[in-house]
């Protein structure tokens, strides 16, 4: 697990997710349901390759990804790795 320090750092590179308890949050709206299913497979995709998966809620056109370490309770380098590719792809 990551230090406060750390997760601050990491955090300042993202690009607008925020810090919710032990977890990193961050919500994307499309113009079409379909769109949020494309949005989210993708994510699958990254996720099986990097054998790390978010929590997501798909709410009509927005969806709302949530990534911690469960095995962790808390943040670890591989949440942020995550954040970084899943911002590339949108």
């Amino acid at each position: 697990m990551l230090s406060l320090n750390i997760i601050n750092e990491k955090m300042s590179k993202l690009d607008n997710w925020a810090l919710e308890g032990n977890a990193i949050t961050k919500d994307f709206r499309f113009g079409t349901f379909k769109g949020a299913l494309e949005f989210i497979n993708k994510i699958g995709e990254i996720a099986e390759k990097l054998n790390h998966h978010p929590d997501i809620t798909l709410s009509n056109n927005l969806v709302r990804l949530s990534l911690t370490t469960h095995s962790e309770n808390g943040l670890t380098s591989m949440d942020f790795e995550l954040a970084e590719e899943i911002d590339k792809i949108r």
